[in-house]
């Protein structure tokens, strides 16, 4: 079996997918098929294929702690009943949301051309977390 060139990359293809599918067709299963593909594939896949599992893994992870409290934090000192809490609530949401599908379809593209990608404020973490050092 030969090795695959460094510009193809279809394991990265596939955690950028599911990272996208995750956040807008199926949440928590898409997660679970993107954990299993990282750990399924974390030691032999290419540097720019662990770096886009390990980042998409680690994206999904984060931002949705972060939406979860966020939002929790905003309910429990709004209350349930204040249409101002479900005014910054949707607000949150919505911009956070949208941000996170945003950087996931340019982490597709980056991807789909066998580039490595790191999402903005984690990325660098995740890279040294991973033991990964980004390719130039």
């Amino acid at each position: 079996m030969t090795p695959k060139p460094e510009t193809e990359a279809p394991l990265a293809v596939w955690a950028e997918a599911l990272y996208l599918t995750n956040l807008l067709l199926l949440p928590g299963l898409a997660f679970l098929a993107l954990l299993f593909l990282w750990l399924r594939h974390r030691k032999r896949a290419t540097v720019v294929e662990r770096m886009h599992l390990y980042q998409t893994l680690m994206v999904s992870l984060w931002g949705g702690m972060a939406i979860v409290t966020v939002i929790a934090v905003l309910l429990a000192l709004g209350g349930l009943d204040s249409p101002w809490t479900w005014l910054w609530v949707l607000l949150y949401f919505t911009f956070v949301h949208s941000t996170l599908i945003l950087l996931g379809i340019v982490g597709l593209v980056k991807a789909m051309a066998g580039q490595p990608w790191r999402y903005p404020l984690i990325g660098r973490r995740a890279e040294r977390l991973a033991g990964l050092d980004a390719p130039s």
